[in-house]
């Protein structure tokens, strides 16, 4: 029985294996740790592709920003990053994180 909650349209991974399929280099954002209030469970995921079109979501604000921007880095080097966000950081505010929660995303590029 299909699960009428699970839109395959939507589904990140999904989107991933088709821009894959394509032809398109890909790199997948993953929420591994969260802290406090975060706005995304672990789990969520975020694609990117070279040109820096994204399916998906891995925080609320200017995080997703910088996520993707480390993900093209990534993409071009083959070298997985983990980045972490979170009040603690003075760049907090400016990211979108100005809520108390903290979070850590691994991104890696997909082959």
């Amino acid at each position: 029985m299909e699960n009428p909650h699970l839109d395959e349209g939507r589904d990140p991974l999904l989107i991933a294996e088709d821009w894959l399929d394509h032809g398109r280099r890909v790199a997948l954002a993953t929420v591994v740790e969260t802290w406090g209030s975060a706005p995304r469970p672990v789990g969520s995921h975020l694609v990117i592709d070279g040109d820096g079109n994204f399916h998906g979501s891995v925080s609320g604000g200017c995080v997703e920003g910088a996520v993707i921007s480390e993900a093209l880095d990534v993409i071009d080097s083959g070298e997985a990053k983990m980045l972490e966000f979170g009040v603690a950081d003075e760049t907090a505010w400016r990211v979108g994180l100005s809520c108390g929660g903290r979070i850590r995303v691994r991104v890696e590029r997909v082959a």
